[in-house]
């Protein structure tokens, strides 16, 4: 073996055990009992109170890069990655420049972050009205499938598709069998709330939860006509869930995500003019929030992704409405998520297979997200009963503007593995295409 890593205690096929990992060009090749370690060139024996997961598979990142590189990019992006457990991250089709809409776009992409990156890293397509007609040339060159909107994007270059558009685009996903990635809110909703000024409760008023049980609704109707597969992301809204359960149990293809801050921040707790909070759909009452803690262990909720969409700190203005929706926490999604669960009794099993095996499993990545012999050997070492002060100073992300400043979590991750190798100061991951690496 390169390496074999020996834990008393592990995350193995959704069960805790005592395990020895042995890994061979950068996968896993044995798992042995704890106490019959194989030979190795290097042996890592975790401490007492840590716990070995598999890295963490985050789908839904916007890294920013290029032409907004100042909000995040690959180099910071990638490093908040490692540092949070996360190994392999999917890169979404905006807020760079250009969007990745176009063949070019994507090479343009492709070589911004080749050579700078720490953790392995994929790519989302972008479905808009303009370019439906591209979708086949961006799959067949190794996108993992295309997001959309039903409402304004924040961003000029990356318009929303009609009801019309949607389902041209839901045809053609359907027909490649990629899947297609849907920020479902209805704007129709979204104008009968006023949204300015630095009052929360007016921003939340003025995105009901109507508007996203109206859009999933769509979605799951489109996604019925067409035979496509559907992917509603950040869910907010725990009214959606009776209507995603209902379309599963009649076959169709929908699986649905929602992200930390749904998860561990509530409507009652953001000060007015906290618009680092901001994000949209919003975050909402906590009595929603119980509902999606009910949806996560019951099934109704497939994964945990951060939507991690940072900027730059003079774009969170005080005023809700004009200030960038989005919530940076790719480096601290898997603490705050564990915070929220131990205090619910929920243990680390789920989380790591809401964070880590199901949105592999969802995207097409079957050798990550798993301790298993023939998967990727990316790990994790994470300490879940050591606290920790967020502290913004201290994170990769390249804005020190998070909700979660002066939270007190729980969980820190110690080291991280990519493909064997211990992540340090140098890029070592790949860029993945559908299939493989590039």
């Amino acid at each position: 073996m390169d390496l074999v890593v020996r834990a008393r205690r592990a995350i193995v096929e959704g069960a805790e055990e005592a395990v020895c990992v042995g890994v061979t060009d950068g996968r896993i090749a044995t798992l042995t009992p704890y106490d019959e370690p194989p030979s190795a060139a290097r042996t890592v024996s975790l401490e007492d109170d840590e716990v070995l997961l598999p890295g963490l598979v985050d789908t839904h990142v916007h890294v920013n890069d290029p032409g907004r590189a100042e909000w995040e990019g690959f180099e910071s992006a990638t490093r908040a990655a490692a540092a949070g457990g996360v190994t392999t991250i999917l890169d979404m089709p905006l807020n760079s420049v250009p969007p990745t809409v176009t063949l070019d776009a994507l090479g343009t992409k492709q070589d911004a972050a080749r050579g700078r990156v720490f953790v392995d890293v994929g790519f989302w397509g972008g479905a808009v009205p303009a370019h439906i007609g591209d979708l086949a040339g961006l799959y067949e060159a190794g996108v993992f499938g295309f997001k959309c909107f039903l409402v304004d994007s924040g961003v000029p270059e990356f318009p929303h598709l009609s009801h019309t558009q949607l389902r041209a685009a839901m045809t053609e996903t359907g027909r490649l069998g990629a899947l297609l990635l849907v920020h479902a809110e209805d704007g129709h909703y979204l104008e009968t709330g006023p949204g300015g000024g630095t009052s929360y409760d007016g921003f939340l008023a003025s995105r009901p939860p109507v508007s996203e049980d109206s859009a999933i609704h769509l979605v799951i109707d489109t996604a019925r006509r067409t035979h496509g597969r559907a992917h509603v992301v950040h869910l907010s809204s725990a009214g959606a869930l009776p209507d995603l359960h209902e379309a599963r149990a009649d076959g169709v293809d929908i699986s649905v995500e929602t992200c930390p801050h749904y998860l561990a921040l509530a409507a009652e707790d953001v000060p007015d003019g906290a618009t680092e909070h901001k994000c949209c759909p919003p975050i909402r009452e906590r009595a929603n929030q119980d509902l999606l803690w009910q949806g996560l262990t019951n099934g109704d909720i497939d994964f945990v992704v951060t939507d991690h969409s940072p900027s730059t700190a003079d774009l969170k203005v005080a005023d809700f409405a004009s200030a960038w929706g989005g919530i940076s926490s790719l480096q601290v999604g898997l603490p705050v998520v564990w915070t929220a669960a131990r205090a619910r009794g929920v243990p680390l099993t789920d989380v790591v297979r809401w964070m880590a095996t199901a949105p592999a499993d969802r995207v097409g990545l079957p050798r990550k997200g798993r301790i298993h012999v023939g998967a990727d050997a990316d790990l994790a070492v994470f300490a879940p009963e050591e606290s920790f002060v967020v502290d913004v100073s201290r994170l990769h992300h390249k804005n020190q503007v998070s909700a979660y400043a002066g939270h007190t979590l729980h969980g820190v991750v110690r080291r991280t593995f990519l493909g064997g190798l211990e992540v340090g100061d140098e890029p070592q991951g790949r860029l993945l295409r559908r299939g493989g690496a590039t």
